[in-house]
């Protein structure tokens, strides 16, 4: 890990002690991820090639499943494909509502080069490639912007054919958004791009100079979604990665929202299926007992058949390829080993490696991570994010900056009710734990 940079370093460090998924650095930590690279470069490469996938994932809470996509999300990125990662939930982004859905994907897209929200920049990459494009057929004058603009025109509605077929609206909304940014009106243009990635409440000023009425609904999103692909493979990105995280949170809503939800991604599946959308890479997460369950993907039976795989087999001979796939879950073992690896990755940003190495050993991993289990009523699945949070904050760090500190007979670690999430607070069911090392 000697060759890890320091920023990276720092940020993975950084986000541990907050007890929280690194943002980067993910392939540093992947502990138990070996059977699935095949498969998921395989389904990166199949989007890249203009193809679509559909991928659901299986874990217990705790068992690392945000972890797991944003892995996939790095993967993605090396293959250029942009990302964006969108937390479902009753409130903010109800899923039967797929406009929102839509409006939280553009908010979080990103690149490799550019944070949440690259909208602006890839819209701009597009129109940038199509001049390019109109120049390099030889039949327009670099200097005749007015020319230039009309066949960049043209060419637009030519790349967004299919497109406008079912929503033109996208089409004269990137029109209009290229007019306003052409003319120096810079609000209007902002305005624009709001309403195009799905904003409500835009000013109908600037609805009228796109051509465009009222606010993105829950059909046209689908087109939208469409459209965003088209732009993001002409702007230099042959896919998208979309993660839906916590769908699980569908069988805490009104049974009539549920319903509509469940729908909703019986739709999207199909249409993933159909080819509708070429280049995107659409990843759901969710419990055991979201797949399940009555009050979960069971409630829904043609939901339930595109989701089927029998997980009553030996999980050694699990299928990384299925449509849904079950997260191994963490055993003392294998915390160990993740322990291991942000020792060693400290350990190599630090003025006391040999320290941190000697007395942060192996042994002392596992009496951590069975200790912090124990807190947790056994239950090592749910784990993880503790284990790390103790592991840096309150031992790698004591460790690398006092040099007469030993965790074996100066920590005596406690676990509290307000450091917990509701899971662990439930596992433990105490306000405070004394963990016995």
């Amino acid at each position: 890990m000697s060759s890890v940079s320091p920023l990276r370093r720092r940020e993975v460090i950084d986000a541990l002690r907050r007890g929280a998924v690194p943002s980067a650095g993910l392939d540093l930590l992947a502990v138990g991820l070996d059977r699935f690279h095949r498969a998921i470069d395989e389904d990166l490469e199949a989007v890249a090639a203009g193809g679509s996938v559909f991928k659901a994932v299986r874990g217990e809470y705790g068992s690392g499943k945000t972890f797991f996509v944003r892995w996939i999300a790095e993967r993605a990125k090396r293959a250029n494909l942009a990302t964006a990662e969108v937390q479902v939930s009753e409130n903010e982004t109800p899923l039967h509502r797929l406009e929102t859905v839509y409006r939280r994907l553009t908010e979080r897209l990103t690149t490799t080069t550019f944070p949440p929200s690259a909208l602006r920049p890839v819209v701009d990459g597009w129109f940038y490639a199509l001049e390019e494009d109109v120049l390099a057929a030889g039949k327009v004058d670099s200097d005749d912007a007015a020319a230039l603009d009309r066949a960049v025109g043209v060419l637009l509605d030519q790349r967004l054919a299919d497109v406008s077929r079912s929503a033109p609206a996208f089409a004269a909304a990137l029109r209009g958004y290229r007019t306003a940014g052409l003319s120096g009106d810079a609000a209007t243009a902002d305005a624009v791009l709001a309403w195009l990635g799905g904003q409500p409440h835009v000013a109908a000023a600037a609805r009228r100079v796109a051509g465009v009425k009222g606010n993105l609904d829950h059909f046209a999103a689908l087109s939208f979604l469409q459209g965003l692909l088209a732009v993001l493979r002409d702007s230099g990105h042959p896919g998208l990665l979309l993660v839906l995280d916590e769908v699980e949170t569908l069988q805490r809503v009104r049974s009539d929202a549920r319903d509509k939800a469940l729908n909703a991604l019986r739709q999207l599946i199909d249409e993933v299926y159909s080819g509708r959308f070429p280049g995107l890479y659409l990843v759901i997460t969710g419990t055991p007992a979201f797949y399940d369950g009555q009050q979960g993907v069971q409630r829904l039976a043609p939901l339930a058949q595109r989701l089927a795989v029998d997980f009553d087999t030996d999980p050694r001979f699990d299928n990384p390829r299925a449509v849904q796939i079950r997260l191994p879950g963490f055993t003392v073992d294998s915390l160990v080993e993740l322990g291991g690896r942000v020792r060693d990755l400290y350990a190599d940003g630090s003025s006391a490696a040999a320290r941190v190495r000697d007395l942060v050993d192996d042994a002392y991993l596992g009496q951590l991570a069975r200790a912090v289990a124990g807190g947790l009523g056994g239950k090592v699945g749910i784990v993880p994010r503790l284990y790390l949070k103790k592991l840096v904050s309150d031992v790698l760090d004591r460790v690398d900056q006092f040099p007469d500190f030993d965790p074996r007979q100066h920590y005596a670690p406690t676990m509290s009710s307000a450091e917990m999430t509701d899971v662990e607070r439930n596992a433990a069911s105490a306000d405070e734990i004394a963990l016995d090392l």
